[in-house]
């Protein structure tokens, strides 16, 4: 591709420097309490910024619950969570409508999806049918209880905590609900120096979560939200993501080919990653830096290759132009 100037708009210009800062002070601000992780906590918040859900599994004990709570506390929008559990009942998330003997009339009890940032902790331990629950809202939000549609007010984003499927107790995610993340992530164990400092900072009275103040409120991140449909997506690399998809769907390996959501989805974080980098358009690095993330949970491989593995060989195929 032909070299572009960083900025194509000059209106954008503002705008897109503003984000960039407001993004970084987002990030420092979790970074006080999640030590080491910069790159997950930067994926995280792009998905958030393309109206995105993100899925985090890992073993116990790696500060998945911790992230997810650490940005609520940075983002002044509501937040609830809802610990998933074997009888846990779809009525328990979305709410369900109560008789009220004054009114002698039915009213609806909204559950506890009825918020900006939900934190699904644990999500596998819960049955396929109470996992089901979230599949209307995340998608479309809304939520539809015995007839009647619900619709979320904006933002709604869902931050997914998920256990390895070799745990005791845990369901596989269908497809369908898969399909439903932009991007499944791996918190990981710290390095040596990020998990001594993390023993200076917990090991306090207080949990330092409980000290984060909002860096930004829910109208500044709407506005973030708003900005991405402007970026530039060329013709060019409209091609490049066809090319890409239709690779994979013609390996005999990819047993279970990405989607075109998948795409779309992928579309869209790539247009937050450029605003990052501050450029109003996109470009192929852009695509590159987070299709392995978007594309492997959905995907099933046969052999040995794992699913980012796999994309990752697939990009190197794919040509840039």
């Amino acid at each position: 591709m032909a070299s572009t100037p960083t900025i194509r708009n000059p209106a954008l210009a503002g705008s897109i420097s503003l984000f960039q800062k407001q993004f970084q002070s987002v990030i420092q601000n979790v970074e006080k309490v999640i030590l080491g992780k910069q790159d997950v906590i930067f994926k995280v918040l792009l998905v958030m910024t393309a109206k995105g859900h993100i899925l985090l599994k890992d073993v116990p004990g790696t500060g998945k619950t911790m992230l997810a709570r650490s940005i609520a506390a940075s983002v002044a929008c509501t937040f609830r969570r809802i610990q998933f559990t074997p009888d846990l009942l779809p009525m328990d998330i979305t709410g369900t409508n109560i008789f009220d003997l004054r009114q002698k009339a039915f009213t609806f009890q909204p559950g506890p999806i009825f918020t900006n940032l939900l934190l699904a902790d644990e999500l596998n331990r819960a049955t396929p049918k109470t996992q089901s629950a979230l599949l209307e809202v995340m998608a479309e939000g809304q939520v539809t209880v015995e007839g009647v549609t619900h619709k979320m007010e904006p933002p709604f984003l869902c931050i997914a905590t998920m256990n390895p499927l070799d745990h005791d107790g845990t369901y596989a995610l269908p497809a369908a609900q898969l399909d439903r993340f932009t991007m499944q992530l791996s918190m990981g164990f710290p390095s040596a120096e990020a998990e001594m400092n993390m023993l200076d900072v917990h090991l306090g009275n207080r949990p330092p979560v409980d000290d984060l103040q909002p860096v930004i409120d829910k109208a500044t991140f709407l506005q973030w939200q708003a900005l991405v449909p402007q970026i530039f997506l060329s013709e060019e690399i409209k091609r490049y993501l066809v090319t890409l998809a239709n690779t994979i769907r013609s390996d005999t390996r990819a047993l279970s080919p990405p989607s075109p959501r998948s795409m779309l989805m992928l579309a869209r974080v790539s247009q937050a990653h450029a605003m990052a980098k501050g450029r109003d358009y996109v470009i192929p690095e852009d695509v590159r830096a987070l299709a392995p993330e978007v594309l492997a949970h959905r995907m099933v491989i046969s052999g040995d290759e794992v699913g980012v593995a796999y994309v990752q060989s697939i990009l190197a195929k794919v040509p840039l132009k």
